[in-house]
């Protein structure tokens, strides 16, 4: 394995220049370091990378140290923390919404192909997009894995998305089968991301069974609600060592911000911005709302009294002696 830019991958093998091109620079934008020496430009081609080796790759940038803010799942470094859904709208909106929410990573349902159907989804969505096939559907583990593996058959990558959901009615998920196929995919090499009811010992049982994050939901799916676990929530975000996204429930970007204020590592949302009047605008709303949340979390929320109040000013030497 190589640590490329504090990230272990299994880039061994390939050259400097193709880690270069990989990630979409170019070669006269970047300097490369090698184990602590400079490459120079003119080997990129000729430098093959080592089992073991350490390498920076680094460019020029606008100032401000937001940049260096990454959320990282399975090894792969996210610099926006907006995930977004793709159902419940038209595919025509899809490249829109992801444009305006500035998303990397958006979640795919995996579905029987029908020869009917001229229109894929995957035309939609712009290049460098990180897909997140779902396991929606799913009634049981079994069926969780079999819909995962066929995801991953598909080209999709070895992200996924858990969803076990055995009532039609509330579709809350079934914790306990949600731990079984995520033990069972982590094994398989995929990166897993279960959503889950806000349990703290289901959130400890999954990251046991190798989840790289976990997605509580913060009211039931598709219902707008907000917050309504906010208090479990952010139980898991002070007790467990992964991502916590929140997921399912989400209406408004005040919520999304509050969310992040929070300490959440990044919001997964869908229904609200396919039920708004402008998806686009939304989207746009939403993906501010989540950067405003996360620099005032990053910053330190001032504190709050429980009792009385604190003058701004002096309220002596002023009308009164």
């Amino acid at each position: 394995m190589v640590i490329v830019n504090g990230i272990t991958t299994d880039a061994a093998g390939k050259t400097i220049a193709d880690l270069v091109a990989e990630n979409g620079w170019k070669c006269n934008q970047v300097a490369v370091e090698r184990n602590l020496e400079i490459v120079p430009k003119t080997a990129y081609g000729d430098t093959v990378v080592q089992d073991g080796d350490s390498i920076e790759i680094v460019c020029f940038m606008g100032g401000g140290s937001q940049s260096d803010d990454v959320l990282t799942i399975g090894g792969k470094a996210f610099h926006s923390r907006f995930i977004l859904g793709s159902g419940k709208y038209s595919l025509s909106l899809i490249q829109a919404a992801v444009k305006y929410a500035g998303a990397e990573l958006i979640t795919v349902a995996v579905r029987r192909a029908h020869t009917k159907e001229k229109e894929n989804i995957l035309d939609y969505i712009p290049e460098g997009v990180t897909l997140l096939p779902n396991t929606a559907g799913a009634r049981s583990a079994e069926e969780a894995v079999r819909i995962a593996r066929m995801a991953r058959e598909l080209g999709c990558g070895d992200f996924v998305k858990v969803e076990i959901m055995r009532d039609s009615k509330y579709l809350l998920p079934d914790n306990g089968e949600t731990i079984r196929a995520t033990e069972i995919l982590a094994k398989e090499g995929f990166v897993v991301l279960p959503y889950m009811y806000p349990d703290l010992y289901a959130a400890r049982d999954l990251v046991s069974a190798g989840a790289s994050a976990v997605m509580p939901l913060a009211a039931p799916i598709g219902s707008n609600k907000g917050l309504a676990t906010r208090e479990f929530i952010q139980i898991l975000i002070d007790e467990i060592d992964l991502p916590v996204i929140v997921d399912a429930g989400i209406g408004r970007p005040s919520q999304a911000c509050e969310a992040m204020e929070m300490g959440a590592a990044a919001i997964m949302c869908n229904t609200a911005l396919a039920t708004a009047g402008d998806l686009p605008v939304m989207a746009d709303a939403f993906r501010q709302a989540v950067e405003a949340g996360r620099k005032a979390y990053l910053s330190g929320l001032g504190r709050v009294l429980t009792r009385g109040s604190a003058a701004s000013d002096t309220l002596t030497g002023f009308l009164q002696d």
